[in-house]
């Protein structure tokens, strides 16, 4: 029988820090299309039981997505919850890679549950992750281009780049709703349950 991989991503506007138990094994990916794509095949190859990130609102979601596209057994989970657990685990300190590691560790020992993301979910995903990598290399390519642009076309490739960021906006809206009313997301369960009465 192979023994249990259990992960915990702490999420952040510029990193994903990767605890994986038991091999206590530590890294740190851009949270950027580039560094998702690697921390899924890094992932991939480890064949997890369980990864959990914590809801933290919108930076969460480009990743849980692209892990869930790829059928990783993924969840997000309520920061008050994972805050009460280490609270129990005596863990004051909070750094984001101590964070990573209380994640791992709450899979490991919670075990929050994982629904399989229906086909068409997993489609929807996989296509707004796709668009959303296409407009952000559109606005790099763009940027390099405004930097050498000849004073007759800079006010149109500012334009456009303005033009990129509103959409790139309205993509990670579009992604984070996705990941909000999927199967993935926890967060809402663990908070409506703990409403009395719910």
């Amino acid at each position: 029988m192979e023994t249990p991989i259990f992960i915990g991503i702490d999420v952040s506007k510029r990193a994903l820090d990767v605890h994986v138990l038991p091999s206590n094994e530590h890294w740190e990916s851009a949270n950027t299309p580039a560094g998702i794509d690697e921390l899924t095949e890094r992932i991939l190859v480890l064949s997890p039981t369980l990864v959990v990130l914590e809801a933290t609102g919108k930076y969460e979601a480009p990743c849980a997505a692209a892990l869930a596209a790829a059928s990783v057994p993924v969840t997000i989970v309520n920061p008050r919850q994972t805050r009460n657990f280490a609270r129990s685990m005596g863990q004051l300190a909070k750094t984001d890679r101590i964070d990573a590691a209380l994640l791992a560790l709450f899979a490991d020992r919670v075990r929050p549950e994982v629904r399989e993301l229906p086909d068409d979910e997993t489609e929807a995903l996989a296509a707004i992750l796709a668009r959303r990598r296409q407009l952000i290399q559109m606005r790099t390519a763009e940027k390099n281009r405004q930097h050498v642009a000849s004073r007759a076309v800079r006010k149109s490739v500012a334009a456009h780049i303005e033009w990129l960021d509103a959409a790139i906006s309205d993509v990670d809206d579009e992604l984070r709703d996705a990941v909000l009313a999927s199967s993935i997301w926890r967060a809402k369960e663990k908070l409506l349950r703990s409403v009395p009465g719910v």
